[in-house]
């Protein structure tokens, strides 16, 4: 076993906000002395410069990624007895906001190689109270959204890519948030593009849309005390969006250096060639933004205790599948079998991952996962 390592963080955020201190404080305290704290014209600015980032006609700033999907759905008017077709192998918010509404989750599996959705089981799930379809955009890198969009367009079905992992990533030159009906993403402070707290954003070309989108955040209002439709408390607070543009300004950098690390990390596991290490594949015509850069090993939990007796931490992204949860215990969803699925919740696990990590030291930790594998068999 290599010598231990010391002092690693999973995600180091200290080291952008000592990079941009500067650009950061002086936005905030912009805040600070107008005083408009909710709905400032930060907000606005950011939602114009986003818009344009991922190429739509509307970026509509909210108060965090899951209520980003609740209110995709509810302007879409999902509700009892609809559908909603999506990955078992997610973060429990894109069920979760399905569930809230009334609506049904419908499960189908993964693609094993990119662990998002397989578009060719798609259509078989279409039923009658078939509503909306919500790919995930997971670990980074948009899901094969061409062939889910031809099935949802055949069905007149809208589209919700769940980008909250995504946002930066390209398919085929276009970005992520703007491929679908309504594109969702979170800025989380360990996303790619991340705030200090919670925050996140909704992209559509339609301009109904918007309309509905923009009405619902802020508890249905048309204007001022005039309520046209039943919303939430969804905005996206000023201080927020002030530290998001700064982040937006220098987000291509950090962009390119998240795409050189994982692949960095990559060309160290090929290198590697070790029979029970896998990583997750960059689809073709993708590129990814690595919000997590993630293997699958056997005997995980053994693995991840090796490396945390050597400094090195590790995270689980997901470790139960949506449809094991206790939450769906009982229903129809629990008896169902999603096998990728499955596989890759028993099997994955991110290694450190920032736009700053050390080439040396992703080296080290590669190092250090080859040893722990093999110290597991």
């Amino acid at each position: 076993m290599p010598a231990p390592l010391q002092n690693i963080d999973f995600i180091d955020l200290k080291k952008q906000y000592l990079r941009l201190k500067p650009e950061i404080d002086a936005r905030m305290q912009a805040v600070l002395d107008h005083g408009q704290y909710i709905m400032g014209p930060e907000v606005k600015e950011l939602e114009q410069q986003l818009a344009a980032y991922v190429g739509v006609k509307h970026a509509i700033g909210v108060s965090d990624g899951t209520t980003a999907l609740q209110i995709a759905l509810m302007a879409l008017g999902i509700g009892p007895g609809d559908e909603v077709i999506t990955t078992p192998f997610t973060f429990i918010a894109t069920a979760e906001t399905i569930s809230l509404l009334g609506a049904t989750p419908v499960f189908v599996d993964i693609d094993p190689a990119t662990c998002n959705l397989d578009a060719s089981l798609l259509e078989a799930a279409i039923t009658p109270h078939t509503k909306a379809i919500i790919p995930v955009s997971l670990y980074g890198q948009v899901a094969d959204i061409e062939a889910i969009n031809a099935v949802a367009a055949r069905h007149s079905l809208p589209v919700i890519e769940d980008a909250a992992q995504s946002f930066g990533a390209t398919r085929h030159g276009k970005r992520s948030c703007g491929l679908t009906t309504i594109g969702s993403t979170s800025f989380f402070p360990s996303k790619p593009l991340g705030c200090y707290g919670d925050g996140g954003a909704l992209f559509t070309h339609d301009d109904d849309l918007a309309r509905r989108i923009s009405q619902i955040r802020l508890h249905g209002q048309s204007q001022r005390y005039v309520h046209s439709a039943i919303g939430v408390n969804g905005r996206l607070d000023t201080l927020q969006a002030a530290v998001l543009l700064v982040k937006l300004a220098h987000f291509d950098e950090d962009v390119r250096l998240r795409g050189e690390a994982g692949a960095r990390y990559t060309r160290l596991i090929e290198q590697a060639a070790h029979p029970h290490i896998r990583t997750v594949q960059v689809a073709e015509g993708n590129t990814s933004v690595y919000a997590q850069y993630t293997v699958l090993v056997p005997n995980r939990a053994k693995v991840i205790e090796v490396l945390k007796a050597n400094g090195i931490p590790t995270a689980v992204h997901y470790p139960m599948c949506l449809h094991k949860q206790p939450v769906y215990a009982g229903t129809p969803l629990a008896s169902q079998h999603f096998p990728h699925a499955e596989l890759a919740a028993d099997s994955v696990m991110s290694l450190p991952m920032f736009p700053d990590i050390d080439h040396a030291l992703q080296a080290q930790i590669v190092e250090h996962l080859v040893a722990a594998v093999d110290s597991t068999l």
